[in-house]
């Protein structure tokens, strides 16, 4: 025997082996399709008795796997179903010789067969048959499961009858030898008249019974044969056999203790343990002996407290068989396969170590020149009964090589797709995801070097599978994750082959999803460049907005009532979506700046870098930047303008590096520092550029309050004298001005020494008002010194001989007012009440020494 059943566990010993293969041409899908319909019946009970018979449906068996029926029972194909496809009557001789040449295959071994034809009609298919069933189509063929059972029934006559005629003790008949293929050549010339030969004959002929026993739903009985099966032959020294008899011994004793199975299918098999003695009370009359002269009545409680081994028993046995297996360089699959067993029994009772040791046992068998499909099925099965036993990495390793194996250079065509397959099923073994939001939590878990070749054995796979986009998405995953695990020459060999990729594929943040239905999802390169904080920028100071205070009218407090909260928010995404007290203006370029370093030993290029952003449609105006190798940290700022009105979040931002576009959320950035992340986006606002006749002063005579901004000019006049101040306003925004309002403060104490300095006239500059985008409006300020000397004796000596300086201060440019309508503003002109909106002012101040006067548009 040579190809072994990676699948066997113990109950199999308790099955009868039935093939089921087409003849001819048969379309492979309604031949799987019958198929499936035939191995759904795969238990049947006994009429009038309680016994079960279990099927093993299999579609392809090696024949010299056959020839070791007589050595365990359970290999030897018993029943042969042929599916055939005949459409006309002159073909059906020619298919029914097919039939018999198929179970002839199988030779002797047959108890019986059958032959389900589909497609012919007429005479020769209403002729009455026991072996031949005839159906019109694949689709009319509702009596299938019911013939199966028949065939079943009729299997197990035939069971009965040889089981019957090999345990009745018949004095005086010479017992036949029964040998496996290898040593029927090694007893030629012996002498059949020895007690040796003769106990030998009769140990293993014990044996082959409590086989027939077993597969006959008579697990009491099949104890008792197997233990006497393993005195006899132990006496001589018959280790093969001995290990077949244990081995026997050991399969009857876990269908016993475990009869849900141990083949890992839930609810596959009847439990049956507890029905020993009701079996064997109902098989016999009462008071009948059974082959072996024990009482029926009382056998199964003295088997149950002898015969059936305790679970700690069962490996030990295993243990011995597998010794005595060992022996024999031909008896290979027969050692693997039962290592295989007692791993699933161990897996049952959670003995992983011991069941480690059997699995080891079994990597090291020796079989014969394995063919690479082979080696890759065998390679999965160890996979799987390691995973069984908890041992995920070691589970993990020989999936690999068996991934390994589909792309071995002997393969004319290297089965590339199921390697890639079986390389994702072992990324839970070597604690590897393929989503990077597992690796952004801190610690890393698992072999960094082993995961980095895995990630490497991936993207080859899946560049030799013909998908680049795959390619693309696990090297980021591994320049992402394993950042901190690549040495400088690892680094710039990995962007190097990252950049030779995307330059046919870009990279993008769509998931993909495979063929078995797993999606990978995108791979953000949050660590190229590293952000460690985030802050929102006040607009600069000449755009900035401010509310209205009339200056004509009264103010009015807007202050907020004060509440105490003793709760603090701590949580990091709280703070970010915490608003914040400036406020941000539409059609107005905002900034936000990054604070970012480069990891990478040389210097990086990132592309098309900007900010995402919701609540609020936003433009987004792309950066591009280059950062020295292992920069520290590097401000960066971002800009964009807000289109529309409201609250705007920064949720993050986008880069395009090495060809990979991502898109990284701040949520999913850990340690990063941030003031708040949403603020106000108010209505656009106009701009107005105010310029003056007068030259600048070299100083500014007051500080800006902050609510205006200003600047100093100069003139120096004598008493009586007259000079004009020309303003010119000018709209360089996208909004009307539509308001002028003017006013004047005196800024000391000494206004007994000075008349009214200012005076102006509104008519000609509110004529032309609403002032248009583009358009200049002039205002003219008349300054006039008159002095009062009287009963003021030290005056001259206040004064500068040259005379008095007076000095103005018009706005700067730009400037930008208000935003809310301000219902107690009092305009000075009663037209100006006509002029509308209140988003248009602005404050023009003019400083005397003495007296100051304010011009408010």
């Amino acid at each position: 025997m040579s190809v072994p059943d990676y699948m066997q566990c113990a109950e199999d010993h308790q099955t009868l082996l039935v093939v089921v293969q087409p003849i001819g041409i048969v379309p492979e899908e309604s031949f799987f399709r019958i198929y499936k319909r035939i191995s759904a019946v795969s238990q049947v009970n006994v009429r009038d008795s309680q016994r079960v018979l279990y099927i093993r449906y299999r579609h392809h068996y090696p024949p010299e796997n056959n020839e070791w029926g007589d050595f365990q029972t359970h290999r030897k194909v018993v029943g042969l179903i042929t599916i055939t496809d005949c459409s006309s009557a002159k073909d059906w001789p020619q298919t029914f010789e097919k039939f018999h040449l198929q179970k002839e295959m199988y030779g002797s071994s047959l108890y019986d067969s059958r032959l389900f034809v589909f497609g012919l009609q007429g005479e020769i298919a209403e002729q009455p048959r026991t072996d031949v069933a005839f159906y019109p189509s694949y689709d009319e063929c509702e009596t299938v499961e019911k013939r199966i059972e028949d065939f079943i029934e009729s299997l197990f006559i035939v069971l009965e009858c040889k089981r019957l005629d090999r345990a009745t003790d018949k004095s005086g008949d010479k017992i036949p030898l029964l040998c496996v293929p290898f040593e029927k050549k090694d007893f030629v010339g012996l002498d059949t008249d020895s007690r040796h030969y003769k106990k030998r004959c009769q140990g293993r002929m014990r044996k082959h019974v409590g086989d027939l026993c077993l597969q006959a739903g008579m697990l009491q009985d099949s104890l008792v044969h197997y233990h006497m099966a393993v005195e006899l032959l132990r006496s001589v020294n018959d280790f093969l056999w001995l290990g077949a008899a244990l081995e026997g011994l050991c399969s009857a004793s876990v269908i016993y203790h475990y009869p849900g199975g141990t083949g890992g299918k839930v609810g596959s098999r009847r439990a049956q343990g507890g029905s020993l003695s009701a079996e064997a009370g109902n098989r016999h009359r009462p008071g009948a002996l059974t082959s072996n002269g024990i009482n029926a009545d009382t056998s199964a409680e003295i088997g149950r407290a002898k015969n059936c081994l305790s679970p700690e028993d069962i490996i030990d046995k295993y243990k011995e068989a597998i010794s005595y297996y060992g022996k024999y360089k031909n008896a290979g699959v027969i050692e693997l396969e039962a290592c295989v067993k007692a791993v699933r029994v161990l897996a049952i009772q959670k003995k992983s170590m011991e069941a480690s040791e059997f699995l080891q046992n079994a990597v090291y068998i020796n079989l014969r020149q394995l063919s690479e499909e082979e080696k890759i099925q065998r390679y999965s099965i160890l996979s799987e009964l390691y995973e069984r036993i908890g041992f995920h990495r070691k589970s993990a390793f020989f999936k690999r090589i068996a991934a390994m194996q589909c792309a071995a250079p002997s393969i004319p065509e290297p089965g590339w797709r199921a390697c890639y397959k079986l390389l994702l099923e072992t990324l839970p073994g070597y604690s590897l995801s393929l989503d990077p939001k597992d690796f952004s939590k801190g610690t890393h878990r698992g072999w960094a070097a082993v995961q980095m070749r895995l990630l490497h054995e991936l993207v080859y796979a899946s560049r030799r599978m013909g998908n680049p986009a795959l390619s693309v998405r696990h090297l980021s995953f591994l320049l992402q994750t394993m950042l901190d695990f690549l040495s400088d020459q690892e680094k710039k060999d990995v962007t190097q082959s990252l950049e030779n990729y995307t330059a046919k594929c870009p990279g993008t943040m769509e998931f993909i999803t495979l063929p078995d239905g797993l999606k990978l999802p995108p791979v953000p390169f949050t660590k190229l460049p590293i952000v460690r904080s985030v802050k929102l920028l006040n607009l600069p100071t000449s755009l900035r907005p401010h509310k209205i205070k009339s200056l004509l009218g009264q103010n009015v407090s807007t202050k907020s009532p004060f509440i105490y909260s003793p709760i603090i928010a701590h949580s990091r995404g709280e703070e970010r979506t915490k608003k914040i007290d400036f406020q941000w203006v539409q059609g107005d370029v905002c900034e936000v700046q990054l604070m970012v370093y480069n990891p990478m030993p040389f210097e990086l290029r990132v592309e098309n870098m900007g900010l995402l952003t919701a609540g609020v449609e936003f433009e987004s105006l792309p950066a591009a930047l280059s950062l020295p190798a292992e920069s520290g940290l590097y401000p960066v700022t971002l800009v964009g303008v807000p289109q529309t009105t409201g609250q705007i979040t920064i949720n993050g931002y986008h880069t395009s590096v090495f060809g990979v576009f991502s898109d990284c959320l701040l949520d999913n950035l850990p340690g990063v520092k941030t003031n708040g992340c949403t603020v106000e986006v108010i209505p656009a606002l106009p701009r107005l550029q105010i310029s003056t006749s007068l030259p600048r002063s070299a100083h500014t005579l007051q500080p800006s309050s902050g609510d205006e901004i200003s600047t100093s000019v100069s003139v120096q006049l004598y008493n009586g004298e007259t000079q004009q101040l020309i303003i010119k306003l000018e709209n360089i925004g996208t909004e009307p001005l539509e308001t002028l309002e003017v006013t004047a403060k005196t800024v000391n104490t000494k206004e007994k020494l000075y008349g009214d300095f200012l005076s102006w006239k509104l008519e000609d500059t509110l004529s032309q008002f609403p002032l248009k985008p583009g358009k200049i409006a002039t205002f003219v300020v008349n300054i006039k010194v008159k002095l009062d000397f009287s009963c003021q004796e030290n005056l001259l000596q206040d004064l500068n001989d040259d005379g008095i300086s007076v000095s103005g201060l018009p706005l700067s440019s730009p400037f930008r007012q208000v935003v809310k309508p301000r219902v107690e503003a009092k305009p000075v002109n009663p037209q100006e009440s006509s002029k509308g909106g209140d988003f248009s002012h602005v404050k023009v101040t003019c400083l005397h020494p003495q007296a100051e006067k304010n011009i408010t548009v």
